[in-house]
């Protein structure tokens, strides 16, 4: 048994997160009490998935259900082939299944955005947020009586999204761009309107504005991710968030693309 496998025995009956890696390359992220284990969406080929599971301690036959936030590549490239090989179950908005790009999936069940599912000892909670997909949705997953915050890929804060996920005990954020270094960067136009639109990524100072309207009294952990390759920089991300915390940067962290983000527990 590995490390990271250890650390899952570790934690049983607590909740806690890992990152298989954030940003424009391939998006997946770990969710477990110990017992019931999801996968939030898999932008790797499936070789990579195994991989990336095993270090965290965690075979795919292992997961309980794997759900998907939309249907961009960067996060479904790899549920296809997981769920076909695994016989994963697979959870989705029936717009996002009908955008025709996840193949066959022999375990397929319904997402209704707002309305509350169970996996097994594990609350979901689907919140419905302004991205360029067909039919997106973030996840408030409880465990419980902690409860995590996945909000990633939406183009401006709503008040909807305010109010779904404030109280959270931890939070995976998007830090998308820093607005300057998208601005200057290599990117064309069309695609800098896209990215820095109100239906693309949240910038740097975006998720800090979000982040005092959710309140920070009982967020333990704080994980920047989706971070871009081209426009912009952890440093830049950390710096934007680390004044709410008057200066506590130990809440604070990366989700990063190459190597994600080891298991952090919610005490």
């Amino acid at each position: 048994m590995g490390e990271a496998d250890n650390t899952v025995a570790r934690h049983r009956g607590r909740l806690h997160f890992a990152s298989l890696g954030s940003g424009s390359k391939g998006n997946a992220t770990l969710v477990s009490d110990g017992e019931t284990h999801l996968l939030v969406d898999c932008g790797f080929t499936l070789r990579e998935a195994e991989h990336r599971l095993a270090r965290m301690g965690l075979h795919p036959r292992q997961l309980d259900a794997l759900l998907v936030t939309h249907e961009h590549g960067d996060h479904i490239r790899g549920v296809g082939p997981l769920a076909r090989r695994y016989g994963v179950p697979v959870w989705l908005t029936p717009g996002t299944w009908g955008s025709g790009r996840l193949g066959e999936l022999p375990k397929r069940h319904w997402i209704t955005p707002q309305a509350r599912f169970a996996v097994k000892g594990l609350s979901i909670d689907p919140v419905t947020v302004p991205h360029d997909a067909r039919e997106p949705v973030q996840f408030r997953i409880q465990g419980g009586e902690r409860h995590l915050g996945l909000l990633t890929d939406l183009g401006h804060p709503t008040e909807h999204v305010a109010q779904a996920f404030a109280g959270c005990d931890a939070l995976v954020l998007e830090c998308n761009h820093d607005v300057r270094m998208l601005a200057e960067g290599p990117y064309p136009p069309r695609l800098k309107r896209r990215v820095g639109g109100d239906w693309g990524h949240l910038a740097n100072t975006q998720a800090a504005t979000l982040l005092t309207r959710l309140g920070l009294d009982r967020l333990q952990r704080i994980a920047c991710s989706h971070l871009s390759e081209h426009n912009n920089r952890p440093e830049l991300a950390l710096e934007a968030l680390t004044p709410l915390l008057d200066g506590d940067t130990s809440r604070l962290m990366v989700a990063c693309q190459d190597d994600g983000l080891a298991w952090q527990a919610i005490a």
